[in-house]
């Protein structure tokens, strides 16, 4: 059984740099540090992602840990959850949720719901084919990996005005085609 180290010792061996006092602070508060984090990031990997990045920071700046301003604990979760709000908030995270293609989802919920059934089987591509190529595009890129009409634009170079114009024509042309079929 390892040897419980009082809260000021362990912050001034933290603050000298001692290996032993990090592989402790490891040990005794890892599981609680990332449970903050995964509340707020439910992507397990991505949370042990900014679990790791968090204790580095918290190991790197132990000496601006300040015990008059509250517990170690309360320092050390608060940059971890600090950490996890910055990393929703990072382009990287928004734009990871929208890298996914429809067959990704479709699939997902096939795999939950034990359902064998394809996107094909809706109708769905076929029914986009009908479209030019920029208007598909247009259309995969804000109705199904999410992004909104000025991400479109921004992210690919596309003037604002022209996403719109190739999307009310793409819905135009879909909304013909769906006429057909009823």
């Amino acid at each position: 059984m390892e040897k419980l180290i009082e809260e000021d010792e362990l912050v001034s061996r933290l603050q000298a740099n001692e290996r032993g006092a990090v592989e402790y602070l490891y040990k005794k508060y890892s599981g609680a540090l990332l449970g903050v984090i995964g509340r707020i990031i439910t992507d397990t990997d991505l949370a042990e992602e900014v679990f790791h990045d968090a204790f580095v920071k918290i190991c790197q700046k132990s000496e601006s840990y300040d015990p008059s301003k509250g517990r170690l604990y309360t320092w050390m979760a608060n940059i971890c959850r600090n950490s996890a709000i910055d990393k929703t908030r990072s382009k990287e995270f928004s734009k990871a949720g929208k890298t996914n293609t429809i067959d990704d989802f479709v699939y997902k919920i096939e795999a939950d719901n034990q359902i064998e059934s394809e996107v094909d089987f809706i109708g769905l591509k076929e029914t986009l084919y009908v479209l030019n190529e920029e208007q598909r595009f247009i259309i995969d890129q804000i109705y199904f990996q999410g992004y909104t009409h000025s991400e479109v634009a921004e992210e690919f170079g596309i003037p604002l005005g022209t996403v719109k114009s190739r999307l009310r024509a793409a819905l135009i042309v879909l909304r013909k085609k769906l006429g057909e079929i009823e």
